[in-house]
């Protein structure tokens, strides 16, 4: 299940201080309790990732390549497939070295690899014809727990590279996609979300919204009226 809010900074403040007494930060967190991420979206020259959103399809997937803290330790292709509210994430780590392939169009590999993740991205570039097509950039507060794999997220200053794709630019020009002080809380778990969770965010399903921090950073690269939809 996932769910996501958008919440203003006192309602940030009050859940925080909330989370930080019953959840366990994020592994990738620093001491304040933060980590920045920076992913890669592909679509296709149709802009089919964007228009099944935007018409409410039912089943879609996209497919990105994330890093972490401008970091090339860890560089993960994920495919996030969604039906309705119930969301799946398949990701597997490739290197630099694989990272650069990609991009430069040698994507060969990907077919002889013994990953069906990588072999399901092989078909989609070439089949598909999916490229690179927006930066996703943001600061992630997160909480966690073991109980029905628990994830709680709140992402700010969410940003996006104007007219660029270079994942690792660390002098990457970005421009804010959001209207400030909004933070976008997201509230993910597989069976059930107990009481005292619950409790701690204290936001009803009227409050819910249909947020992609995909199509929000898409609008600035917009070609088509439809994609303010």
């Amino acid at each position: 299940h996932e769910f996501k809010y958008y919440i203003n900074f006192f309602e940030y403040q009050v859940i925080r201080n909330r989370l930080k007494r019953i959840l366990n930060n994020d592994l990738y967190s620093n001491a304040n309790g933060n980590y920045h991420i920076r992913s890669l979206y592909f679509d296709d020259l149709h802009n089919s990732a964007l228009y099944e959103k935007q018409a409410g399809i039912l089943a879609r997937r996209k497919f990105r390549i994330r890093i972490y803290n401008l970091s090339e330790e860890i560089i993960k292709l994920e495919k996030k497939s969604r039906i309705g509210q119930f969301i799946n994430k398949e990701s597997i780590q490739i290197s630099k070295k694989d990272y650069k392939k990609i991009i430069d169009k040698d994507f060969s590999f990907l077919k002889e690899s013994t990953s069906k993740l990588l072999n399901e991205f092989y078909f989609h570039l070439t089949a598909s014809k999916i490229k690179p097509d927006v930066i996703v950039d943001y600061v992630r507060e997160a909480y966690t727990s073991k109980i029905s794999k628990i994830r709680i997220t709140i992402d700010k200053n969410l940003r996006t590279g104007l007219l660029s794709t270079d994942l690792f630019d660390k002098e990457l020009p970005t421009i804010d996609v959001i209207e400030k002080p909004l933070y976008v809380l997201e509230v993910k778990y597989n069976n059930f979300l107990p009481n005292f969770i619950k409790d701690a965010i204290q936001l009803s399903s009227s409050q819910r919204y249909a947020i992609s921090k995909f199509v929000i950073c898409k609008k600035f690269n917009k070609l088509n009226n439809w994609e303010d939809n």
